[in-house]
């Protein structure tokens, strides 16, 4: 049984290591200090299980567990004992481990980590997988401004950021502020290229430049991203 150990502290991933070198057919294909590592080398390679922190900086154990494509079995491993209901919600939660953590809890944990790799069906799709995308829309969108109908093509728009009754359609060239809301232009854009990432914003994901702690830019705009949305957004990039 192959898995990875994700802590920002490498004492405690050392002795998570030292926990499964106890346990012979236990595996430690790799150890991460952060979980934006270990959601690269996930959309890469798959192991069956991964050993994780809830508490990281700028990515938490849970933001991890709700972006990577394919999650493997969760054995969480925390000094903080409040989040165990909370973490039952994702069925890739697998046991919860208070530290310290010690070697016969840990033998349960890897025990049930065992049983529920058994137990999947072949071609068990996974529970954190994304929703199944909508049809395209064509390549373009026509706006009312002024009783004329104005052609504006996906790939030409940057941002759609909502203003009161309005919204600003921004590209390179232009801002075009139309009468409308955000909810029912979100329904006309492909979302194969368009993701809302904050409630006043949603982007071009063709178009980012650069993404820096909870803010991206597009063109000349930096656009907040939520926390709500960040795992959606880390998601779909396509990450090396």
């Amino acid at each position: 049984m192959t898995c990875i150990i994700i802590d920002d502290e490498a004492a405690a991933r050392a002795i998570i290591r030292q926990l499964c070198e106890g346990i012979p057919d236990l595996d430690v294909i790799a150890e991460f200090e952060n979980a934006i590592d270990a959601i690269k080398f996930l959309n890469k390679d798959e192991v069956d299980a991964a050993f994780l922190d809830i508490h990281m900086p700028g990515f938490t154990g849970f933001d991890f567990i709700e972006t990577v494509r394919h999650p493997p079995k969760v054995v969480l491993t925390t000094s903080d004992a409040q989040f165990a209901l909370e973490s039952y919600e994702y069925n890739s939660v697998v046991d919860y481990l208070v530290k310290p953590v010690l070697p016969e809890r840990f033998a349960k944990a890897v025990d049930k980590v065992r049983a529920q790799l058994k137990q999947k069906p072949a071609g068990e799709a996974s529970s954190n997988a994304p929703a199944p995308k909508s049809g395209e829309h064509g390549n373009e969108l026509f706006v009312n401004i002024d009783r004329r109908l104005i052609k504006i093509l996906f790939e030409d728009i940057l941002v759609i950021e909502a203003e009161g009754d309005y919204i600003q359609v921004k590209t390179e060239k232009e801002i075009i502020r139309v009468h409308n809301t955000l909810k029912s232009i979100k329904g006309k854009l492909p979302e194969s290229i368009f993701l809302q990432i904050h409630r006043s914003y949603i982007i071009n994901l063709k178009r980012i430049i650069d993404i820096e702690d909870n803010s991206v830019l597009i063109g000349k705009h930096v656009i907040p991203i939520s926390r709500s949305n960040r795992p959606e957004l880390m998601r779909r990039l396509n990450l090396l």
